[in-house]
């Protein structure tokens, strides 16, 4: 970028009126007897010395007060180039990048509102505390939650429970865990999730607290709705032949003389169906017990192969195919996770023998990205009904007519207990059962 011609012209005026101006006072120190020109020359030479001088300056004047309004972050200053200043051309660079900046601000400043308006209209109660400034209620839901004008120690908060105020006190890793909250609207349990961060040098730890009570009640009652609805209609599947069976017993004991071999025969069958029915209460019991867990770090390629040795030994037809890392390890209960994986396999060589097909039957088990274990078993039976992929895991519904409805239920109580999950996903054939872990 070159001096401004404006600028240019008039620095080169100036200099040649200084130059002028030497020269004029050289001439009068060199003649006599004219000391009053002596003066006059020596004033003008000062004078344009000194407006050179000034017209220089003026400019450096400008950038520096310009320089200066952007030192203290404001980005609205125009540089000005009035007055004869020059570096017109500067002057439309710079006002050109301090409307950049300002733009850029503008967009920066809006996009902070947005973000200061979603964490404080988000309903999850958000709190942050720090050394500085200890506890405090971020968002409108933690304020509602806990009110105003706590403190900003963590023991201002142990009115709601002595482990959360432990929780805010507590420095640490990030984690979750569920407590209970004493509420005025009574104790509720909520899921308390924390973070670290860092602010300007300064750490504090985020913390959010969602009180989950209302759908843990809804989740319940929902499970307890179909868990009704499966043992009634178990139950009376089992009453309702007991039921005929023990009229007709009583009607041929009735008649003259009575037909004893027929009164025998209803007998025995009520009788099977009775020690059903006591079979059923018993699997109901054994759904009821929740598994313990100890878990254990193992290889998981042994592990796998002696499954299918196992499966090999009750479904000689079903081919079952295993793919597992050699250097693969699992964490988890070795027993229950086997017990998890038998049913499965269980199920889909049972699911593929009932189709009439060739049976195949796969196992993999394989790292997550990101952490943790992936698990499937996939068949190539007839599949799950969409109408009915949604109960599979309840206790005692069961599609077979041989089938208790207890396996899956146990399976899905076992992946829970490790802290897992297990879904009945599509599938183009078959059906596949996915475990994360």
């Amino acid at each position: 970028m070159g001096f401004d011609r404006r600028f240019t012209l008039g620095l080169a005026a100036w200099i040649a009126a200084l130059f002028a101006a030497l020269l004029a006072l050289l001439l009068a120190l060199q003649t006599p007897d004219l000391a009053v020109a002596r003066i006059v020359a020596a004033l003008i030479v000062a004078a344009i010395g000194w407006g050179l001088w000034r017209y220089v300056e003026r400019t450096n004047v400008m950038v520096a007060r310009f320089v200066e309004t952007l030192h203290f972050g404001d980005v609205t200053a125009r540089f000005n180039t009035r007055g004869g200043a020059g570096f017109d051309t500067l002057g439309a660079a710079l006002d050109d990048a301090m409307r950049g900046l300002h733009a850029q601000r503008d967009e920066g400043m809006r996009e902070l509102r947005f973000l200061e308006a979603l964490v404080d209209d988000v309903p999850v109660a958000l709190l942050t505390v720090d050394d500085e400034h200890g506890v405090r209620l971020v968002n409108k839901a933690a304020r509602r939650l806990f009110g105003h004008g706590l403190g900003t120690r963590p023991e201002d908060y142990a009115g709601y429970g002595a482990t959360f105020a432990a929780r805010l006190a507590r420095t640490g890793e990030a984690g979750q865990e569920v407590l209970i909250l004493r509420l005025p609207a009574g104790p509720q349990r909520a899921i308390v999730r924390t973070g670290a961060l860092d602010r300007l040098g300064l750490q504090v730890r985020a913390i959010t607290v969602e009180p989950v009570q209302g759908a843990l009640d809804a989740v319940e009652m929902a499970a307890q709705t179909d868990l009704v609805r499966v043992l009634t209609h178990e139950i009376l599947n089992s009453l309702t032949p007991v039921t005929s069976l023990a009229g007709t017993a009583a009607a041929v004991l009735d008649i003259d003389p009575p037909d004893i071999e027929s009164a025998r025969t209803a007998m025995t069958t009520l009788l099977r169906r009775a020690e059903g029915l006591r079979h059923f209460i018993d699997s109901y019991r054994a759904v009821a017990k929740p598994p313990e867990v100890n878990a254990r770090v193992f290889a998981a390629a042994p592990f796998a192969h002696e499954l299918g040795r196992l499966f090999a030994a009750d479904w000689p037809a079903v081919t079952l195919t295993i793919e597992v890392a050699l250097d693969m390890t699992l964490q988890a209960d070795p027993d229950l996770l086997a017990q998890v994986l038998i049913n499965l396999l269980r199920n889909a060589a049972q699911a593929t023998s009932e189709a009439g097909r060739v049976g195949q039957v796969r196992l993999s088990i394989e790292r997550r990205i990101g952490g943790g274990t992936l698990i499937e078993v996939a068949d190539n039976g007839p599949g799950v009904p969409e109408a009915v992929r949604k109960d599979v895991f309840l206790p005692f519904f069961t599609t077979r007519a041989a089938g208790t409805g207890v396996g899956l239920n146990l399976v899905r109580q076992i992946v829970i207990a490790h802290g897992g999950s297990i879904d009945l996903i599509d599938s183009d054939e078959g059906a596949v059962f996915r475990i994360l872990l």
